[in-house]
C-alpha cells in the first residue's frame, strides 16, 4: 500500500512573484519546466499563497472525499485543514487503507498552482534540505516537466503527457482528463486528473495494480 499512497495525488517551484530561486545543487525541472515558475521552491513567501486549494484538476476543498479501489481493497481519501509549514498554511490529504494512514500537505499559490509541502512522518519543506515542489499547475500543458518535491536522496518527478484523455472508471466516464507521468523513487505511474473531480485513476507502468475512483464528493 505504501507504493500506491506514494502515487496518489502527487503528482504536483515558485510562482512568478514568489521570492527565491533554485537552491545550489538542485537540478532544474525536467524535462521542459513550467514557464515563470522555479521548481522546487527554496523560500516560499506565505503572502503568495491562497486560503484554499481549488485548482480544477486537484480540488482539495476541506471536507472533500474520494474512494478508490485496486480490485481487492479500498482507499478512503479525505481533505482536512493542515499544519503550517515553512510559514505557509497547508491543506492535508489523509489516505486510509488496509495498511494504515498517511497525510500529505499541500498549498495553492495565488495563481492557482498547487504545491506539495510534505508527507507526515517522512519529509517536510524547510527541514533537512527538503523543498516544496509542484503537484499540479494552474494550466497543465503537454510537455511540462517538474519536480514534485526536492527531498535529499529521493526521486520525485512529474511530466504532463496529455490534457485531453478519456477515462472510464467505476465512478463514471471522464473526458478532458490530464495525464501525468509521476516518478516516485523506483515507482512510475500514469495518473489521470479530471476537471472538478481530481485524481480518477493511477496506473503503474509495471507491477502492482491500478487504482480507480469508485465514489467522490467534492463540494
Amino acid at each position: 500500500m505504501r507504493r500506491r499512497r506514494a502515487a496518489l495525488l502527487v503528482a504536483g517551484c515558485c510562482l512568478l512573484v514568489l521570492t527565491g530561486c533554485g537552491s545550489a545543487g538542485s537540478p532544474p525541472s525536467p524535462p521542459a519546466g513550467v514557464d515563470e515558475l522555479v521548481v522546487p521552491t527554496p523560500d516560499p513567501d506565505p503572502a503568495d499563497f491562497a486560503d484554499a486549494v481549488d485548482n480544477p484538476w486537484l480540488p482539495l476543498v476541506v471536507g472533500a472525499s474520494w474512494t478508490y479501489t485496486d480490485g481487492l481493497d479500498d482507499l478512503a481519501v479525505t481533505v482536512t485543514e493542515g499544519p503550517e509549514i515553512a510559514g505557509v498554511a497547508t491543506t492535508s490529504v489523509v489516505t486510509v487503507g488496509r495498511d494504515g494512514e498517511s497525510a500529505d500537505h499541500y498549498a495553492q499559490d495565488v495563481d492557482g498552482n498547487v504545491w506539495w509541502f510534505g508527507r507526515e512522518g517522512e519529509w517536510q519543506a524547510g527541514d533537512d534540505g527538503a523543498e516544496a515542489g509542484l503537484a499540479m499547475a494552474a494550466d497543465p500543458r503537454v510537455g511540462d516537466g517538474y519536480r514534485l518535491a526536492a527531498v535529499p536522496g529521493r526521486t520525485l518527478l512529474g511530466e504532463v503527457l496529455d490534457v485531453d484523455e478519456s477515462e472510464e472508471v467505476p465512478a463514471g466516464r471522464f473526458d478532458g482528463v490530464v495525464e501525468v507521468r509521476a516518478e516516485v523513487d523506483d515507482v512510475v505511474t500514469l495518473q489521470y486528473y479530471a476537471e472538478g473531480t481530481g485524481l480518477v485513476a493511477s496506473r503503474p507502468e509495471a507491477g502492482d495494480t491500478d487504482l480507480e475512483l469508485t465514489a467522490y464528493d467534492v463540494p
